[in-house]
């Protein structure tokens, strides 16, 4: 049982030190918190504050 648990951990260590593995986690990242700022109410109410903020100051 222990042999197996090491050799996955392993082959999974292998597999997130790849630059290429990195880069999509990286974009998958970047996309899920992106998403997560558009849902949570108290970060949205930010973001359209300072966009009003940014239309007042270009009037």
């Amino acid at each position: 049982m222990l042999d197996m648990i090491l050799q996955v951990f392993v082959t999974l260590n292998g597999i997130a030190t790849s630059p290429f593995v990195l880069l999509v986690l990286a974009f998958i990242g970047a996309y899920l918190g992106s998403r997560v700022v558009e849902i949570i109410p108290f970060t949205r109410r930010i973001i359209e504050r300072r966009e009003a903020q940014a239309a007042a100051e270009r009037d």
